[in-house]
């Protein structure tokens, strides 16, 4: 059994520590999209470590986690991230414990250049995305467009050096001409290229091979996404949208799995909503419930693991969460942060959308709709503040926080298998096993 634990949002809803939960039943993690632009956030005995590469399995001793295909990956970053790891004991034999896929595309300097001028450029109007300038679109462009760097080449020095001299070259031209920005240096480049294929090569493997051995060895996988739903390249608020597939169909090009192979899909949600960056965003509270909005980022502590940016804030928004259900084929949820609602009188919760003489209650295709759109809202009866140490079950949890989970699971018809109620590992109720052949 497999499970591919996805963002039903627009990204920063908790996947690392649902990932961290259900790496101590999984054999192997598996990162299968995305890059250093996604954040995941752990806490464990009171520790805090943010990953932006390495899957969350990683806190756990014993597991292989992947780093396969799908995702775009820096180096730098990923050494970064190791001497980490190593330096505070949370990893001993780093070789052993991560594999990077060979296949994998490298982000090179000139990609993060590339993706920080782009958007100065558009500094101030409409066709600013909002990119962490990680290099990461660039990065899948040039994947696409079949002139991309991948890992195995680092360890080819001849076949590098074409491919390297043809990418700069090109590169050269644009920022020269284009943005008036100093050219990329060839020799320094590729002599840095060469020394990081050396250091990573006891890291590099075919994971494709690594995942269809373990699966015919029947041995439970946990594909980790990056980003959310509605950040998704094709199904996402286009073009306020990442690069890569961040819906579950993503695990399997990501990595090479096939179909035959079954996964259960987890979708991870908060109970409000957030956005990083610019884009549509139909439940925002921003200007119409400041306070409320602020209250609600200072107890979630909604700023950006990977960026530090302050999140947009909102009430929960059923048509994108059904929407999220439908495209990744979730066969369950799990629920974060509630305890952040907690002393709020009324509760509020996204049923519809108007958009003039019309009431929407599916996802509109066309993201300039979507800006136009007026949210309509349920109102909800709140709950208390709690003391989270003190839940263990369900039935520990406000009466009106119990009420508002059947609500949430009759009207997206996904029940909720796990629930969050603080930041820590344990402050965490599993309420169904999904790699349970009964669950």
């Amino acid at each position: 059994m497999s499970i591919a634990i996805v963002g039903a949002q627009w990204g920063d809803e908790g996947k690392g520590k649902v990932v961290d939960l259900y790496s101590a039943q999984s054999d192997l993690i598996v990162r299968y999209q995305g890059g250093n632009n996604a954040g995941h956030t752990l806490v464990v005995n009171g520790k805090k470590t943010v990953l932006h590469l390495i899957p969350s399995g990683i806190l756990h001793p014993g597991k292989l986690c992947l780093i396969a295909n799908g995702v775009v990956f820096d180096p730098t970053v990923f050494f970064e991230e190791v001497d980490s790891l190593l330096a505070s004991g949370a990893l001993k034999d780093a070789p052993t414990a991560i594999k990077v896929s060979e296949r994998a595309h490298v982000i090179l300097p000139y990609h993060c250049l590339l993706d920080k001028l782009r958007e100065q450029h558009a500094a101030g109007g409409k066709a600013q995305i909002g990119t962490t300038g990680r290099g990461i679109g660039p990065a899948y462009e040039d994947k696409v467009a079949r002139r991309g760097i991948q890992v195995i080449d680092l360890l080819r020095p001849e076949l590098l050096r074409q491919k390297l001299q043809v990418a700069i070259e090109e590169k050269n031209i644009l920022f020269k001409h284009h943005f008036q920005a100093p050219a990329i240096e060839f020799a320094a480049l590729y002599a840095e290229c060469l020394k990081l294929g050396e250091r990573l090569r006891p890291f590099i493997a075919d994971v494709r091979a690594v995942l269809q051995a373990a699966l015919a060895q029947g041995k439970k996988i946990l594909f980790e996404g990056a980003q959310g739903t509605l950040l998704d390249i094709d199904h996402g608020t286009y073009p306020y949208v990442t690069s890569s597939s961040t819906c579950s169909g993503g695990a399997l090009t990501g990595t090479g799995v096939g179909l035959s192979n079954p996964i259960r899909v987890v979708g991870i949600t908060k109970a409000y909503t957030t956005r990083v960056g610019t884009g549509p965003f139909p439940s925002e509270i921003e200007h119409t419930e400041k306070e409320t909005a602020e209250r609600i980022r200072k107890i979630g502590q909604e700023f950006g693991a990977t960026t530090g940016r302050s999140r947009r804030v909102g009430w929960l928004d059923l048509v994108a969460l059904r929407y999220a259900v439908e495209v990744n084929g979730m066969s369950g949820l799990a629920l974060m942060k509630s305890d952040c609602l907690s002393g709020l009188k009324e509760i509020r919760v996204c049923t519809a959308y108007r958009l003039g003489d019309q009431t929407l209650t599916t996802w509109p295709s066309c993201s300039e709709d979507l800006e136009r759109v007026t949210p309509v809202y349920e109102t909800l009866p709140g709950w208390e503040i709690f003391d989270t140490s003190k839940v263990r079950s369900v039935s520990d949890l406000p009466s009106t926080l119990q009420s508002y989970i059947h609500y949430l699971e009759k009207a997206l018809k996904v029940p909720v298998i796990l629930m969050s109620v603080g930041p820590g590992r344990e402050e965490t109720l599993l309420l169904s096993d999904p790699y349970s052949t009964k669950s």
